[in-house]
């Protein structure tokens, strides 16, 4: 890779980087959906082989979502929508299932899981723009529930290189979280999630002799910190900006949001 076009490719992952951090802090998600076919995208023009590249796009996504969720979460609890509690309640679930999200990902085919989810998240954003849900905490939740759930999150988001948050965010709104307070939780759970998947990439065994220079596992290490060096800046103020969005609005350009997603994963 020429001098010019490394440059090219980080003046493209920093853009992505503030992409991923306003997502971060509105959303509650760690900016992978949109981290992830972006650095397809560039790491294929860069010439990356392209056995690789999804695997590098994957496990480099998951490392920056932890700064980032890590930068949009102390934005959250500043603000006083972030409960503790409930994050160490799911937590430990969520980075089990990151753990084995990331040492099953080469066995899965990632297109049918794609489909999958993109079916899920069409349910989520029609539910989510049609149906009113309490703003109350629902304090007790069934612990199978929750461990199950946060298995399955976790292990989902790390095969796809995402942050958990649209999954997360439906689930607790579902229990009755207020809007705001099941994106400040989610942001809060994308850190194990990204944690536990980011280590398993990052030791996990690869089959391929020609990744490029300066990676860690599969972690690219020069997008990685192109990524976060915008990201972590960006998401504590998208955070405010959530704070003050009227909850109605919010969950419905959440559900819009879902329903892109969706549409593009299918596509």
């Amino acid at each position: 890779m020429s001098e010019a076009e490394l440059i090219r490719l980080l003046i493209y992952l920093s853009i992505s980087g503030i992409l991923a951090g306003l997502l971060s802090g509105l959303f509650g998600i760690g900016g992978g959906i949109i981290l992830v076919p972006m650095m397809i995208w560039l790491f294929n023009v860069s010439g990356f082989a392209a056995d690789s590249v999804v695997h590098l796009a994957i496990a480099t996504s998951l490392a920056t979502i932890i700064p980032t969720s890590l930068s949009s979460a102390t934005a959250h609890y500043r603000l006083g929508t972030l409960t503790i509690s409930d994050v160490i309640t799911l937590a430990p679930w969520m980075f089990a299932g990151g753990l084995i999200g990331s040492y099953i990902a080469g066995y899965l085919p990632g297109q049918y899981l794609k489909s999958m989810f993109a079916i899920y998240l069409l349910l989520v954003a029609f539910k989510m723009w049609t149906q009113n849900i309490p703003a109350q905490y629902i304090k007790q939740m069934n612990k199978s529930v929750l461990s199950v759930a946060g298995m399955l999150i976790g292990t989902i988001s790390a095969l796809l290189g995402i942050g958990g948050g649209t999954l997360t965010v439906p689930f607790l709104n579902y229990y009755g979280f207020a809007m705001r307070n099941a994106v400040a939780i989610s942001a809060a759970c994308g850190i194990p999630i990204a944690l536990a998947g980011s280590l398993g990439y990052a030791f996990l065994t690869s089959t391929h002799s020609d990744l490029p220079e300066y990676t860690v596992g599969y972690i690219y290490v020069p997008a990685f910190l192109t990524i976060i060096a915008t990201s972590v800046f960006v998401a504590p103020l998208a955070a405010r900006l959530a704070k003050r969005l009227p909850v109605k609005l919010f969950k419905r350009l959440f559900a819009l949001f879902l329903l892109i997603i969706a549409i593009k994963l299918l596509l």
